[in-house]
């Protein structure tokens, strides 16, 4: 019995070693990755930049302060989003018709059919009405 527990205390260190190796790896390699990427930063706006807009050469701590204040600016730091993943805008859409149509998309082969049929004179029939509660027939419609 004893000797199980030392090899069952044993694996589970290992495991635990095992596990801070891969994290340290991989908070290394994506330290290494955003200094590469802030080194081709540079590297392409040295090509570029000058020729394309006058501007001058940056040096390599300016081309990684950029990328920083591009993200702060452009992207953010994520965070406060479900499932830790954001919603573009079609799924806001999706989500705001959902109740209006559902997911029933059959109704809308015919629709081009009903607006030759009746949604130009539905539709003129509307602004006629809207026209004589305003009064007006000069096409201006008021804001609610």
């Amino acid at each position: 019995m004893e000797n199980y527990a030392k090899h069952h205390v044993k694996g589970k260190v290992e495991k635990y070693i095992k596990k801070a190796f891969k994290i340290i790896f991989f908070m290394l390699a994506a330290v290494i990755f955003i200094l590469l990427f802030a080194y081709v930063f540079m590297r392409l706006w040295n090509w570029l930049m000058p020729d394309i807009f006058d501007l001058g050469a940056i040096t390599y701590w300016q081309a990684f302060g950029l990328l920083v204040l591009a993200k702060l600016v452009f992207g953010g730091f994520g965070g406060g989003h479900k499932n830790g993943r954001k919603k573009g805008k079609g799924e806001r859409f999706k989500k705001s018709w959902k109740g209006r149509c559902g997911d029933d998309y059959s109704k809308w082969k015919l629709y081009d059919q009903f607006w030759k049929e009746e949604g130009e004179k539905a539709f003129e029939s509307y602004v006629q009405q809207i026209q004589q509660q305003n009064g007006g027939a000069d096409g201006e419609v008021q804001e609610k």
